[in-house]
């Protein structure tokens, strides 16, 4: 059993291309203005994404509805894993529990779709969305203090078990900034999903080509001009924000885990470092070899086809979760494919590799209506039932004994925790007051796009991402 020590976020397959406007001023009048101190250092060792939405409902007010059953609201934003289980699961529920009726709204853009109401007042009961998406919908309560501590929920039974929801859950699964964004005790996302997001391949090209995979950049390097010779890229990316899960890993194969945790925590003049130099070295480096239809398709229109490069050999790696498998499960592919998933190569011969584990979150609104049956709801996601439900459409939860009922392809995935010079990592960067017009993962992330067409040098990225940094780090203190 894996033991994910720390906690990257988002579920990189739920993110939209389009910025929900900010609801801070609305949720400021309620919760008061939003301050945030930093009063310790985190460690963020371990799992990263990606990340389902769930988001509640239409905004209806909740309450009693005229059957005399509890309403309660949920909504989805439809991922990789489809919305089978979702109605499945519901179903279970409600069997078991006559007096609800659970109302789900299930869309590929619900963050356009929900916000107006929350805009209005009308919020959902229940929302499972990681952090990580271009939104930014669950950061934004996060910053404003708009959402709900379920540390209760820790302590609940699972309905119809006799164990509780935290004595479930994997080791250092909660506790972390994922989880408790305020760098306290207090539970406010329960983690939801996990999955490990690495950089995916196709095994039978490289069975074909009698390529090793690479274990070091360098061997990356010498692997990528052999490549290019065969006329396949080395690297490509879904959108840009699938880079999530690689330069997290990648900054703490370079930095360890207190460079890591500095940067997530924004600790001073951490992005001129040397450290910080070389992770965007490695980085630059990486986007030259990208298939030249990258950037035109890192879009959420047409970012399938740069996966589809993948399955057509036209592109050896690229940031992905063990979502891609159900994602492109009908798309054409090369004979002898075989899915893969691989660590970023070491830093240096034989240094320590991390491994970005994506953590789907489930919270519920500060301002929801019906917050105890919400809750109650939440602690049956996590029983038995609902698990095996969920892990029929390869959603896996961070249930103690769950990898081992894995078969096929998402069982291969999940091996990558097996190799003991692989440490999982969870987590992202913490949260502060919101400042205007910056967004450091939009500036980590997107600037890459830049970085391939040229519009931007290596020096430019660095320093954008030490301003942000800066920024945040004073909103924080």
């Amino acid at each position: 059993m894996v033991k994910i020590p720390g906690a990257v976020s988002a579920c990189p397959q739920t993110r939209p291309v389009r910025t929900v406007p900010s609801l801070a001023p609305r949720w400021a009048d309620v919760h008061g203005k939003v301050t945030r101190t930093m009063r310790r250092s985190f460690v963020l060792a371990g799992a990263a994404a990606a990340v389902i939405g769930l988001l509640a409902g239409c905004g209806a007010d909740g309450g009693a509805s005229d059957s005399g059953k509890t309403t309660l609201s949920v909504a989805a934003l439809e991922g990789g894993y489809g919305r089978d289980m979702y109605n499945q699961v519901i179903q279970a529920y409600e069997t078991a529990h006559p007096d609800v009726d659970v109302q789900l709204q299930i869309s590929k853009s619900i963050e356009d779709e929900i916000t107006p109401n929350m805009k209005a007042g009308r919020y959902p009961d229940l929302v499972v969305l990681g952090q990580g998406r271009k939104a930014a919908l669950t950061e934004t309560l996060v910053k404003d203090k708009a959402v709900e501590d379920l540390s209760s929920v820790l302590q609940a039974n699972v309905p119809g078990e006799s164990t509780t929801v935290g004595a479930k859950l994997i080791d250092g699964t909660v506790g972390n900034l994922n989880t408790n964004p305020y760098g306290d005790d207090k539970t406010y996302l329960m983690p939801m999903y996990y999955a490990p997001t690495g950089l995916v391949y196709n095994q039978g090209l490289f069975e074909e080509k009698g390529w090793d995979v690479p274990a070091t950049w360098d061997e990356m390097w010498a692997l990528g001009d052999k490549a290019k010779k065969d006329g396949i890229a080395l690297f490509t990316y879904p959108t840009a924000g699938y880079l999530d899960s690689f330069f997290f890993a990648l900054l703490a194969d370079v930095g360890g885990d207190q460079f890591y945790n500095d940067v997530m925590t924004y600790k001073q003049g951490v992005w001129q470092t040397p450290q910080a130099k070389q992770a965007l070295d490695i980085a630059a480096k990486l986007l030259s070899y990208a298939a030249p239809t990258t950037v035109g398709y890192a879009n959420e229109q047409d970012f399938t086809k740069n996966q589809q490069s993948i399955l057509d050999n036209k592109a050896l790696f690229m940031p992905n979760g063990t979502w891609i498998v159900g994602e492109m499960a009908d798309a054409p592919r090369a004979e002898g494919f075989k899915w893969g998933l691989m660590p970023l190569p070491a830093a240096g011969e034989g240094g320590k590799r991390y491994i970005a584990t994506s953590v789907e979150s489930v919270w519920v609104p500060a301002a929801a209506k019906n917050k105890d049956a919400a809750k109650e709801f939440i602690a049956y996601l996590y029983s038995d039932e609902a698990a095996k439900i969920f892990a029929k459409s390869n959603a896996v939860q961070p249930i103690k004994g769950i990898v081992s009922s894995l078969s096929g392809e998402n069982a291969e995935f999940y091996k990558v925790y097996d190799d003991p010079s692989v440490t999982a990592l969870v987590g992202g960067f913490a949260s502060t007051a919101p400042v205007p017009g910056v967004d450091i993962k939009a500036t980590l992330f997107d600037t890459a796009n830049s970085i391939i067409s040229g519009d931007k040098t290596e020096d430019q990225w660095q320093a954008a991402l030490n301003d942000a940094s800066e920024k945040l780090r004073q909103a924080g203190s």
